[in-house]
């Protein structure tokens, strides 16, 4: 392997390419702005060829930019692999995890899963980031996260799928709801009645915006916010409905009062979680034993969960095809009749 790409070279290289920009990496690597020119310089000379195109507004990564980065991401964090196994980390001991989550497993799956692994490796500690699901994705993408555990819509680049499954989308409504007797509800149903809806951003609201656009259907949301916690508690409190995944709430809704339905809308059914890290890196002990019991407790989840059929779209329940994922729908609560006054609906526009 040619010297030239190892070193402080690659650092710089890499900062540069993370913030677009020469100065920004400046700032953040505290090094001056000619000595990261100067390494950058060398590096396109050493290869012959330019790693960035020169913008007004910052720097781009070339072609051949955009294949040095994803090389020098691996290279760097397996070189730190080294040092922690030299320095005789590899046996879990004194190792910290860097996990990047989408916020609906950062209420109560996720906790669990850490505090069990830490009861288990003891001398293990975490550095969690909650964000956006996208965003997650480009953490391990960019050597910034060792896992991520996330919600997809399409296939990623730069990133291994180490485990995936089906992740629908489904309605929340509490035990008196006038809605919680049925065994499915379609957009058009929550719509007749007070909802909340999460921020644009989020694979749930990305699917609920395409149904809805399909089926020509316009919700009214009584609150929209990006904290899942709020309209959790919201929906509590009001009886407005909500939209979550099963995983996200598997260990609380029962004993909060909830109901848990499926939604008929198809659009809302192609939705996976993914347990993601870097494509082509090679996974310290640490990582790969959190990977194991990451995977073993999602599985978990999903084997005491039946299959829930696919819904048509008048709400009858119809066989479902076979697939290669497992179902992560929860089972149904007992639904007790309500004698309280329906709430108002919402009327379709």
């Amino acid at each position: 392997m040619a010297a030239f790409l190892h070193g402080l070279g690659l650092r710089y290289f890499v900062e540069v390419a993370r913030t677009g920009s020469i100065s920004d990496a400046s700032e953040r690597l505290h090094v001056a702005i000619s000595a990261i020119s100067r390494q950058i310089a060398k590096l396109e000379g050493e290869l012959g060829t330019p790693l960035f195109e020169r913008r007004p507004r910052g720097m781009a990564l070339s072609e051949a930019g955009e294949r040095l980065l994803a090389f020098a991401q691996r290279s760097l964090l397996e070189a730190e692999q080294v040092a922690n196994e030299i320095g005789g980390l590899d046996a879990l001991h004194g190792s910290l995890l860097k996990v990047a989550s989408s916020e609906g497993f950062a209420l109560d799956f996720l906790p669990g899963v850490l505090a069990s692994f830490k009861a288990r490796h003891p001398g293990v500690d975490f550095s969690v980031s909650v964000v956006a699901p996208a965003d997650a994705t480009r953490r391990v993408r960019d050597g910034d996260a060792d896992v991520a555990l996330t919600f997809s819509l399409a296939p990623e680049k730069g990133v291994r799928v180490e485990h995936a499954e089906r992740a629908p989308v489904h309605a929340l409504v509490r035990r008196d709801h006038p809605l919680a007797a049925r065994d499915a509800v379609s957009l058009a149903d929550v719509a007749r009645h007070p909802h909340v809806l999460p921020e644009t951003g989020t694979t749930v609201r990305q699917l609920i915006d395409i149904a809805c656009a399909l089926d020509g259907l316009l919700l009214e949301p009584e609150l929209t916010t990006n904290n899942t916690a709020m309209t959790y508690r919201y929906a509590q409190l009001t009886g407005a409905v909500m939209f979550t995944g099963a995983l996200s709430v598997r260990d609380r809704y029962a004993a909060d009062g909830f109901v848990v339905l499926p939604l008929t809308n198809p659009q809302l059914r192609e939705r996976s979680v993914q347990v993601q890290t870097m494509a082509g890196r090679d996974l310290p002990a640490s990582v790969r034993a959190f990977l194991d019991h990451l995977i073993e407790r999602i599985a978990a989840r999903s084997a005491v969960e039946p299959t829930v059929s696919t819904v048509s779209t008048v709400s009858t329940v119809s066989t479902v095809s076979t697939v290669s994922t497992v179902s992560t729908e929860p089972a149904a609560l007992p639904h007790r009749p309500t004698s309280a006054p329906a709430p108002r609906g919402r009327r379709m526009r």
